[in-house]
């Protein structure tokens, strides 16, 4: 059993391949990975202008917008509107994809895997004023998005994240609040 606690605070921007914006590592898997030898990452990145996502050769993502009024997506030619925040998005990461911002800046939560890597991902977002029980799993990622949490024990702030590992634990939640379930494949 353990509890890892992410603050936000400790965490720096680091600007993005193509430039088009910044990120923020909440963790990665193995810790200390580089962009190219993660098996599994999640971070917050800011995308301040219009322009193309930085593509990762066999790589899967789930990108959730958690400010902002939205992206106009073209991901391998094909058009994807995400306009509705704490809605998860899953598409390949390797594809092409252009972005326009519909209103402004945004800030999305990102989770990315290796596709060979021995794990299946899922992101649900967690309504606000909520308690949920979250059973034991190899790991599972808790990152408060708009308001407060507190899971095993561990109050989060805005963007603060806890990490567990074969823990039992309740989930209360007076903001939206993403649970990223890591599983290993069957």
């Amino acid at each position: 059993m353990t509890v890892r606690v992410l603050p936000a605070a400790g965490r720096v921007a680091v600007p993005w391949k193509n430039g088009g914006g910044v990120t923020r590592e909440i963790v990665a898997r193995p810790e200390g990975a580089d962009m190219g030898d993660f098996e599994w990452r999640v971070s917050l990145a800011d995308v301040g202008c219009d322009g193309p996502f930085s593509a990762f050769a066999d790589v899967d993502r789930i990108l959730t917008m958690v400010e902002g009024e939205g992206m106009d997506l073209t991901v391998g030619g094909e058009h994807r509107r995400v306009d509705t925040r704490f809605v998860p998005q899953r598409f390949p990461g390797d594809l092409p994809t252009g972005c326009r911002l519909l209103g402004g800046p945004v800030v999305n939560l990102n989770v990315m895997w290796h596709r060979g890597a021995a794990l299946a991902p899922t992101v649900a977002v967690t309504a606000p004023r909520r308690s949920l029980a979250l059973p034991a799993g190899p790991a599972v990622l808790i990152v408060a998005l708009d308001g407060a949490a507190e899971a095993a024990g561990v109050a989060l702030g805005r963007h603060d994240a806890v990490l567990l590992a074969d823990e039992e634990a309740t989930l209360h939640a007076t903001g939206h609040t993403a649970v990223i379930t890591l599983t290993p494949k069957a």
